[in-house]
């Protein structure tokens, strides 16, 4: 008997060919995973700049407002009524010399008003102190502080009375003997020898060490004007004195500087009123404040600023020359402070730098290594060296060669510097700062631990670390 076909159907499945791997592909899929990965770290990793170290030089501004102090006497009106001055402002008189009249009825006062007297013409050196006053307030004049003006407006107006005065003395004699009012005028002479002027701001008994910052604010600054023709009272100041030619400008600096400029004791100004320049000794002081201020102390030229509380100066320092860096690179770093004894070096010879160092083995044996370390600095008045903190530990016990002295590592000092990308890797430099502004440094050159010029740095301190590699 035949067999039947069987109903049930046919399973077919699709024939897949083995994969081959060759070293090819290998190779190949290496090479794309390498390459993915450093474009993934190209992408995270901060970039790192070189800066390539030049000779340079900065534009450096030493310009200051400072504070003038001089032996100031205040004079007080001995009688009441209406006050003419005849000594102009910024003239020295002597004493006995007429400085004002005070006239105690008004009628004399009156009269000058009144009467039709002589025109009155100001001399050319007259006309050069308006244009001098006038230039100085277009100098100084800021809008910020509007009230300035109306001290000027004051000044100019005294001014222009006071040399108006000055022609009445010829004829003041004959002014007097024919009104009948030479009984009731007072003529007030100087009480001493020195420069006139007509202006008060409190400041009149100010010491250099007396000086505090608020006072170059010059917000709540004051500034009285002594005006003629005006109504005084019997113990009004009338006016002001400077007895002595030897004065000083104040102004605020920074300590280091300040110490400098000290050690050079005479130093250039140049005042920007009219550019004139003076030496004035320098004295490093610090205020009621606590905060350092520089004293620059003159001898001459007290007379032409003697209307002036407030003096706009340039020092006219020597130019700071040196390797010229950008502020960006410039990073403080900490290191282990180790005294000099403990330093040695690898061999009898001479060698590499390094210390003795306190180890122990693992079953408790204690045995001396010599560890390599980079110096990085050296302190001739602690007599310390400033060593790397990757190859030394705090707790490290450090013996002196050829005794058993032991010094424990645990302080840190802290330097400036940049770091040098010459050798492949981030190696700090210390350097010494001549001047700074807001983008670049001057920095000294040829220094032992230092920079020279043509290294080449990193740009921005802030991307690396000590003794990373940069490529």
């Amino acid at each position: 008997m035949a067999k039947g076909r069987s109903d049930q159907p046919i399973q077919l499945s699709k024939y897949r060919r083995p994969l081959n791997l060759n070293i090819g592909m290998v190779i190949f899929a290496a090479v794309f995973v390498y390459i993915l990965i450093c474009v993934i770290m190209s992408f995270r990793t901060e970039k790192i700049t070189p800066y390539e170290v030049q000779e340079g030089s900065l534009a450096v501004n030493y310009t200051y407002r400072g504070i003038a102090i001089r032996q100031e006497k205040v004079v007080n009106a001995q009688h009441a009524g209406y006050v003419n001055y005849y000594a102009r402002e910024g003239e020295r008189v002597a004493l006995g010399d007429l400085v004002y009249t005070v006239d105690e009825t008004g009628r004399l006062n009156e009269y000058l008003q009144n009467e039709s007297m002589d025109e009155t013409t100001l001399s050319d050196s007259d006309l050069a102190q308006l244009r001098s006053e006038i230039v100085g307030f277009m100098h100084d004049f800021d809008p910020t502080a509007f009230s300035s003006t109306y001290s000027f407006k004051y000044a100019v107006k005294g001014s222009v009375l006071k040399l108006a005065n000055t022609n009445i003395i010829a004829s003041i004699g004959d002014v007097y003997g024919e009104n009948g009012l030479l009984d009731m005028v007072n003529f007030c002479t100087s009480e001493d020898t020195g420069i006139v002027t007509y202006w008060l701001d409190g400041y009149e008994d100010l010491t250099p060490e007396a000086v505090t910052e608020e006072m170059f604010e010059d917000k709540d600054y004051e500034k009285t004007q002594l005006v003629g023709r005006e109504l005084i009272t019997q113990g009004d100041p009338v006016y002001k004195l400077s007895t002595d030619e030897n004065w000083s400008i104040v102004v605020p600096i920074e300590e280091e500087m300040g110490r400098e400029l000290e050690a050079e004791e005479y130093i250039d100004v140049r005042f920007l009123k009219n550019q004139y320049q003076s030496w004035a000794q320098a004295k490093l002081i610090h205020g009621a404040d606590g905060d350092p201020y520089l004293q620059l102390s003159f001898n001459n030229s007290m007379i032409t600023f003697a209307s002036d509380r407030f003096v706009d100066i340039e020092l006219l320092l020597h130019e700071e020359v040196g390797l010229k860096i950008p502020n960006s690179a410039i990073a403080d770093v900490e290191f282990f402070l180790v005294p000099e004894q403990f330093l040695t070096k690898s061999g009898e010879d001479g060698g590499e730098d390094g210390v003795i160092r306190e180890s122990y083995k693992e079953d408790g044996t204690v045995y001396s290594e010599f560890v390599q370390t980079q110096i990085y600095n050296y302190d001739q008045e602690a007599k310390e060296y400033y060593l790397d903190t990757s190859v030394l530990r705090i707790g490290d016990n450090l013996l002196m060669p050829g005794t058993q002295e032991r010094y424990t590592v645990s302080r840190k000092g802290s330097l400036t510097g940049v770091y040098n990308m010459n050798k492949g890797y981030a190696d700090f430099r210390q350097i010494k700062i001549l001047y700074r502004n807001e983008e670049y440094s001057i920095v000294k050159s040829n220094t032992q631990y230092g920079l020279n010029v043509y290294d080449y740095i990193v740009l921005d301190a802030q991307t690396v670390s000590d003794a990373q590699l940069l490529y």
